[in-house]
């Protein structure tokens, strides 16, 4: 049972509050806010206690999502409603963040309205909301399909010569009154990928958490069938010789997935309803199909000057025609560096020191698939010594790879039947983003 609900932003402001039970106290937000902010580090546990009174929060888009409850309630539930809340709202606002709540707060004061009646959760369906949501959402960022500043990430392999922004998918969802919109569909293969190289460049460890999302902005659409790859296999079940071979290690669909086709031909059959939802998620450990993308050749020494050099070479081993983008390089340095200088290999590069985090970091906003950069950086530590510099390391990469999936999974086809009587836009991502990749020096 829930008390109340409230968002707030990164720095404490209401953005939405709801209550609605009356029984607990008026200044539960303050009193969260303050129990948040006094802890130390960057991950505040899910689930506090204040007196009476249990607080729940997830963070999404940059803002806490939170949820009061009695002592009889579960704290499962309300952590699974939360995360379904930041769903929904995605779906009918079109994106999370400050500025789309806020200019949507009567729509989702009307969402809880209806998701939620006197603490008891009724429904977090999109198809079943749809029904009685009558505000209209406004949009923070107009969409439009010629908008190609930001082009990139959509594409399907069978429609080369479309190109979708890559902001296309972060709109609100149709929903059934309104007529004219576009039919589309977008598939996004996403992946994490987490890395650990040893100082000799022996990969110690990897895993890869995958899953496939699907968001339809169909009217109507009695199934939709997705293709894998032939050669795509579970745990320690043969290989058919097919072509490619994909292995993950295990691997979970959501319940609207029919598999009666996976078996045999590696199809899922699915109904999509209106809205975002994950159909498939899979994970892959220690055994990659290729090399890890980004190599690291560090030399560090101590110059005749006392000074910390610090030469770095990052090969990126993508193929020639893919690329990396926002690759970030944290370099934790000596406790007490007060200057540095630095020499980068490129003018698209940058690198700072900060001092407070005791690391510097170096940005890469694209990184070309077979190039290497290199960066030398000399810092002013006073003291330094050999016990000092152990300090150095471990280096921290996170970075994106559009267009690229590190297990190898691709989307052979995506059909829709019956056929739609408009035309219908089908869009498929790839996207591969760094989880945690450290490599030891």
């Amino acid at each position: 049972m829930i008390s109340q609900v409230f968002i707030l932003s990164s720095k404490g402001d209401h953005l939405i509050y709801k209550d609605f039970r009356g029984e607990a106290r008026s200044d539960a937000v303050s009193v969260f806010y303050e129990k948040v902010t006094a802890l130390t580090g960057d991950q505040p546990p899910v689930v506090m206690t204040h007196q009476d009174l249990h607080f729940v929060h997830v963070r999404q888009g940059g803002l806490y999502w939170v949820a009061t409850a009695a002592a009889d309630s579960s704290p499962f539930t309300l952590i699974e409603f939360l995360n379904r809340l930041t769903a929904l709202i995605k779906d009918y606002c079109g994106s999370l963040s400050e500025k789309s709540v806020r200019m949507n707060f009567a729509l989702i004061y009307e969402l809880l309205d209806e998701a939620v009646d006197y603490g008891y959760i009724q429904t977090t369906s999109s198809d079943v909301l749809k029904n009685f949501i009558q505000t209209e959402a406004v949009s923070s960022r107009p969409f439009s399909l010629f908008d190609l500043s930001n082009v990139g990430l959509f594409g399907a392999e069978t429609q080369q010569s479309k190109v979708a922004p890559s902001s296309a998918a972060a709109r609100p969802i149709l929903s059934g009154r309104e007529q004219g919109g576009k039919s589309e569909i977008f598939v996004d293969v996403i992946e994490r990928m987490s890395v650990v190289i040893g100082s000799n460049g022996v990969l110690m460890k990897a895993d890869i958490e995958g899953e496939i999302r699907v968001k339809c902005y169909m009217s109507s659409c009695s199934e939709m069938r997705i293709g894998l790859n032939e050669e795509f296999s579970i745990g320690k079940s043969q290989l058919r010789g097919y072509g490619a071979a994909v292995r993950v290690d295990e691997c979970s669909f959501h319940q609207a997935v029919r598999l009666d086709e996976f078996d045999n031909h590696r199809i899922l059959r699915l109904c999509p309803s209106q809205g975002e939802q994950t159909v498939m998620q899979y994970q892959l450990s220690d055994d990659l199909p290729s090399a890890p993308p980004f190599r690291l050749f560090p030399t560090i020494e101590r110059d005749f000057g006392g000074r910390l050099l610090m030469y770095l070479k990052l090969r990126c081993d993508l193929p020639p025609k893919s690329a990396a983008i926002n690759v970030s390089v944290t370099i934790p340095v000596p406790k007490g560096s007060l200057s540095m200088s630095q020499e980068l290999s490129s003018p698209d590069q940058s690198a700072e020191l900060k001092p407070q985090s005791k690391a510097v970091v170096w940005q890469i906003a694209r990184f070309p698939g077979g190039t290497q950069l290199s960066a030398l950086f000399k810092l002013e530590v006073p003291g330094l010594s050999s016990a000092s510099m152990l300090e150095v390391g471990p280096v921290g990469l996170s970075f994106e790879l559009p267009k690229f999936t590190a297990s190898g999974l691709q989307i052979r086809f995506l059909r829709l039947s019956p056929v739609q009587p408009g035309p219908a836009q089908r869009w498929v991502r790839y996207v591969t983003h760094s989880d945690s990749y450290c490599i030891r020096v």
